[in-house]
Order: structure tokens, then sequence, then C-alpha cells
């Protein structure tokens, strides 16, 4: 599809659903693909598959929270490939409850690793991709950062606030050739979706126009599209795939 030999692409989050479709698609098109996740066991079976399929891809654990977590996966970055030419901020958790019920703790760990960890991993690929004069920085946030959605209110916070770093950055890195830009999913099948009944799957499916729940696929075509010299003139944008659940 795009030709990415010698790309190095960095995926948060990689190991598994969005994030694994992303760097597996990558990996496909040459790039050298660092993915990260804070489950090692998870992270060597995604490396495992996307090196079986010819792949060059590299594991490294990471909690995206943690700043000097942040730090150490972009060094090896540099230290193996001596540059970044996209990041992809995917790592999120959930932890829903009405508002009412929501814990304190529940709130601070999804605003931890979705919001602060784009953050966090985007400050860490500033710096050389300014001294590069190019990158790409794509940020996975969900049409729940738009709309909203009952019982959600951390993680659909922490989706908006994506949007506004999103815009935020853009403006900022863009007299330097670094693009940034958000793609927002609606419903994915991912291991959420697998747990829901026939029924259940319906009734998501009967809120798509297009009639059907979106697979991992549909994010990282975008996700490539974004890195590749053909969106070069887009910064800023908010992408959303969701099959046209959410429009205007």
């Amino acid at each position: 599809m795009y030709d990415m030999h010698e790309k190095t692409v960095i995926v948060t989050g990689g190991s598994r659903g969005i994030g694994f479709a992303i760097a597996r698609e990558f990996a496909r098109q040459g790039a050298r693909v660092i993915i990260s996740s804070r489950t090692a066991q998870a992270l060597k079976a995604a490396a495992e598959q996307i090196t079986a399929e010819g792949g060059e891809v590299t594991p490294v654990t990471c909690d995206v929270s943690q700043s000097e977590q942040v730090q150490q996966l972009v060094e090896r970055t540099l230290d193996t490939y001596h540059r970044v030419d996209a990041l992809v901020n995917n790592a999120g958790i959930t932890r829903d409850n009405l508002i009412l019920r929501m814990q304190e703790d529940d709130w601070d760990a999804v605003l931890n690793v979705n919001l602060k960890g784009a953050f966090l991993c985007t400050k860490a690929v500033t710096r050389p991709m300014l001294k590069q004069r190019s990158g790409c920085i794509i940020n996975i946030s969900s049409v729940v950062g738009v709309t909203g959605n009952p019982g959600q209110a951390n993680y659909g916070a922490s989706k908006a606030g994506i949007l506004g770093l999103t815009k935020a950055t853009a403006l900022e890195l863009a007299s330097r050739g670094i693009t940034v830009n958000a793609i927002a999913p609606g419903y994915i099948e991912t291991e959420m979706t697998a747990n829901l009944t026939e029924k259940q799957k319906e009734a998501l499916a009967g809120k798509i126009p297009l009639g059907y729940i979106g697979r991992p696929e549909d994010i990282a075509g975008v996700a490539l599209f974004l890195a590749s010299p053909a969106a070069r003139y887009i910064t800023g944008q908010v992408f959303r795939i969701d099959g046209g659940m959410v429009m205007g």
C-alpha cells in the first residue's frame, strides 16, 4: 500500500487489538516497528507473530504513565535505529462506572494511561523529530471523546483530552515538518466486543449506518496513510472511523 522501508515507528499498546493491527500493518509495509505494552507475555506473543510474518519488530515493556519508562522506550529506539519517524499513541485502558459510583482511583488510572501517557510519549519524541525536521504523531482517540457515553466519564474525558492535545501540538510542531493527527474509532471488533452476545452485537450494528462493527485493520489502514507521504499536508485533524455513526 505505502512503502515504509527505512522508517521507524513506535506503537504504544501494540500487543493486541487496534495497536497490534497498526504495528502489524506498518511491519508488513517494511517499517521497523517498536511495540510497547505493560504486559510482557502479550508483548512477546505479538512480536513473535509479526516476526513470523517477516516483519522487523522490537518489543519493549513500558508503562506509558511513567515518564522514566517512556524515556527509556524512546532512547532504546534511538540507540537502535537513530531516528523516530512516527509515533502512534494507542495505549489505553477503561474502568467504567457511573459518575456517582466512580472511584477517584479509577478516574486517575484512566487519565494517567490514556491522556498523560500520550503527553509523555509525544514530549519524548518531539526533540528527535525536531532535529530531523520531520515526523508524524498519530493519537488514537475515540468517538466517545466526541459524543460522550454513559458510564465512561473518565474514558470520554481522556479521549476528548487527546483531541485537544492533538490540535495544540499540531500547531506547535508544524513549522518543523511534523504532523499530528488523531483517529477516533467507533465500535471496533476487539476483546471488549468479543465478550458481547450476538444480540448485543446486532444492537450495536443497528446504530451504525454502514450496518456492521469495524475491524482493527480499518484503523490500521488510516494510521498507515497518515504516516505516509500521501498525508504530508494533513495536520491537526480528527479522523472518525466509525461506519458513519457520528457525522457533522
